[in-house]
């Protein structure tokens, strides 16, 4: 098996679709065979990396590389940018708007949950520019 790349695009904004993105890299996944512990760890790292770009960037885009022992997954956006990192990877920080929070997000989780869920997580951010998340998490 060789490597395979899929891209998607993630609306800023709209909570009703967001989580498309990362339900059809899971039922990728599924179809390629992959192990459903490593599927479970890839789609929660993708969703809540999803529901961020949407609730606090204005969405962006998502790179997701499967190799043989790795699965990458990269979000884009060019959103405010993160302030401060290690205050934002504290569980149960958030900077969510009340329209999120009324929808049920914005709890201060994504971040904890994406790294708890991932073997490795770079966060490179700007602020004004945007931020890059990139994940990788081992098949084997």
């Amino acid at each position: 098996m060789g490597d395979l790349k899929l891209n998607y695009e993630v609306d800023g904004g709209d909570l009703i679709q967001a989580g498309e993105a990362s339900s059809k890299m899971k039922m990728t996944l599924k179809k390629m065979g992959l192990p459903p512990e490593v599927i479970r760890r890839a789609s929660i790292c993708m969703y809540e990396g999803e529901i961020n770009m949407v609730i606090h960037a204005d969405g962006g885009r998502v790179e997701v590389d499967v190799g043989m022992d790795t699965i990458t997954i990269r979000l884009i956006d060019h959103g405010p940018g993160i302030p401060d990192v290690d205050q934002a990877m504290e569980e149960g920080f958030s900077t969510a708007g009340d329209v999120a929070r009324d929808l049920g997000f914005g709890a201060g989780m994504g971040l904890p949950n994406m790294k708890r869920c991932s073997d490795d997580m770079q966060i490179d951010t700007q602020v004004g520019v945007g931020t890059t998340v990139t994940m990788k998490i081992h098949i084997n």
